[in-house]
Parts: structure tokens; C-alpha cells; sequence
């Protein structure tokens, strides 16, 4: 059974910096590409940052120079590194893996509010 647990989350000020984490198991999860995901209030989900099996790396440009995504295999995590927050960050972030076969798991998403 395939398991994905968010944590990291909080209230921070404009300016501030939060690390997030999502531990998979029950997956080989160096062979999964994996997503951040994140969703404000009123709005759709939106891609945030990602990560090949190969460690390959793209973001949005809403977040671009300010989050960096990365994962620790031998702790089959991935992280999101958010420094220079914004008030316009605020969201619930959710972890997404995406197994060789294209099947797909959600974390149950971990709450970040940047107060200005």
C-alpha cells in the first residue's frame, strides 16, 4: 500500500522560509517521479515543483528561484525548500507521486499560511 505523509507546514511572515517533507512507502520510490502540488482557497490546483527519477527538475513560475525541490532516496523523500515567501504562497501543499506504470497518489496535504 502505497503511502505519502506531508509535514513541514505552518505559519511563517512575508519573507520567511518553511522546508517541507513527504515520506513515500510502499513504492520503490527511486524510480517515481514526484510533484508538489499546492491549492489556495477559491482556486484549482496548481503545479508547483517536480522531480524526475533521474533528478531532473522544472517550476512554475510563480515559485521559480525562490522554491527548490529535491529527494533523498535512501529516506525516500522529496522535499520543497521555500525561502522569500509570499503572502500569494498561502495554500494547502500536497505531495504527488507518480509510479513508472502512471499510476498516481496523493499525500493529504499539509497547510502553509504566510501572513503579511
Amino acid at each position: 500500500q502505497v503511502q505519502l505523509v506531508e509535514s513541514g507546514g505552518g505559519l511563517v511572515q512575508a519573507g520567511g522560509s518553511l522546508r517541507l517533507s513527504c515520506a513515500v512507502s510502499g513504492t520503490m520510490f527511486s524510480n517515481n517521479h514526484m510533484e508538489w502540488y499546492r491549492q489556495a482557497p477559491g482556486k484549482q490546483r496548481e503545479l508547483v515543483a517536480q522531480i524526475s527519477s533521474s533528478a531532473v527538475t522544472s517550476y512554475a513560475d510563480s515559485v521559480k528561484g525562490r522554491f527548490t525541490i529535491s529527494r533523498d532516496n535512501a529516506k525516500n523523500t522529496v522535499y520543497l525548500q521555500m525561502n522569500s515567501l509570499k503572502p500569494e504562497d498561502t495554500a494547502v501543499y500536497y505531495c504527488n507521486a507518480i509510479m513508472p506504470s502512471g499510476r498516481k497518489y496523493w499525500g493529504q496535504g499539509t497547510q502553509v499560511t504566510v501572513s503579511s
